[in-house]
């Protein structure tokens, strides 16, 4: 027999390989767009890049050479940089009560802000007597400009997140189980009902609860608490069905229970892990999670050992899937690898505390 791979200080590897096709995202609660969503690294480093490129080009039809151009957009940028920080600092701390808003007062109230903010712009350069004459008009309306195309950009984004047309079908694929797997469960729950009822009993509730939060309405975020327990549930069915073939480690950190996750997306990991790893060796194999906290952010780690090979290979949506759902949540500061070495799966994700 083929030993089967130790996890014990395996680390940066992750998994290859698909999950099981309709895993998929669920679509946020909320019905209303959240058009302010502005808090984000990645946006705020969109959103300044976007406006010094503006601000560039609109420097180049002054410039006679190069180095009047170089001159005059780091004058530019003195002014600019502070009016569009300002801006993203203000829609972000009023986005609660902006999203309040119906959606034409939503708009008026994100350009009155640029306009503010133009103004606040041009003011600094005022202060420090570098424009003559200072073009107060001129600052109002290209802040109100820029802040429209931003408002833009953002509106789309939040789109993105919530999309109308497929919002039924994803709901429906996220309700999804597969079959077999409840076949099986409850095939061992039948098996268990005389010979050991209480365990039985244990099964089907922990069927219950995998239930209950597959077809429960989708939520944008759920905690990496609620997700390891529900992934426990899983795999103590799991448990009953292969025995001894199925070895579970679990190392986690307290205190990244509190880190947000899209729903259900731990859980399809755990599973694909045990598709991949178990079902396929006559030896079993070893399923390993992993959470912990490093200052700002939290790793979570899903590592399974495999049999000879790398096992059935999939087709790879359901793990573009993921990426896009954490992009969707987390932008820029949430990170999704994948790596096969030794034998050994593993999935690694890395999202703020």
């Amino acid at each position: 027999m083929k030993p089967v791979p130790d996890l014990k200080n395996f680390g940066e590897s992750t998994l290859l390989g698909s999950f099981i096709p309709g895993d998929q995202e669920a679509p946020p609660a909320s019905s209303r767009t959240n058009m302010f969503d502005a808090c984000h690294v990645g946006v705020v480093l969109r959103a300044v890049l976007f406006v010094e490129a503006v601000t560039g080009v609109c420097v180049m039809f002054g410039a006679r050479e190069p180095l009047d151009w170089l001159l005059s957009f780091s004058l530019l940028t003195g002014g600019v940089l502070p009016a569009t920080l300002a801006w993203l600092i203000a829609v972000c701390g009023l986005k609660e009560r902006l999203n309040r808003l119906g959606p034409s007062r939503q708009w008026a109230a994100g350009i009155a802000l640029g306009a503010v903010s133009g103004l606040y712009g041009c003011g600094l350069l005022a202060l420090l007597g570098l424009l003559q004459p200072v073009p107060w008009w001129a600052s109002a309306a290209a802040g109100a400009l820029l802040s429209a195309l931003m408002l833009a950009g953002l509106f789309w984004r939040a789109k993105a997140r919530t999309p109308a047309a497929t919002a039924a079908r994803l709901a429906e694929l996220q309700s999804r189980i597969r079959p077999h797997f409840l076949f099986n469960t409850l095939n061992s729950a039948i098996a268990l009902v005389r010979a050991e009822p209480a365990k039985a009993e244990a099964v089907l509730e922990d069927l219950s609860e995998l239930f209950r939060h597959a077809l429960a309405d989708p939520a944008e975020s759920v905690t990496l608490g609620q997700e390891i327990a529900l992934a426990q549930r899983y795999l103590a069915i799991e448990q009953i069905r292969f025995g001894e073939r199925l070895q579970v480690q679990w190392s986690l950190d307290a205190n990244a229970d509190q880190a947000k996750l899209p729903p259900l997306l731990l859980q399809p990991l755990v599973e694909n892990a045990v598709r991949h790893g178990v079902e396929p060796s006559a030896t079993g194999a070893q399923v390993k999670i992993s959470t912990l906290r490093r200052g700002s952010t939290v790793v979570i780690k899903v590592t399974n050992s495999t049999p000879s090979g790398a096992g059935e290979r999939g087709h790879g949506l359901a793990l573009a899937n993921v990426r896009e759902r954490l992009a969707l949540l987390h932008d820029v500061e949430a990170k999704f690898k994948t790596v096969f070495k030794d034998g050994i799966f593993q999935v690694r994700l890395e999202i703020p505390a």
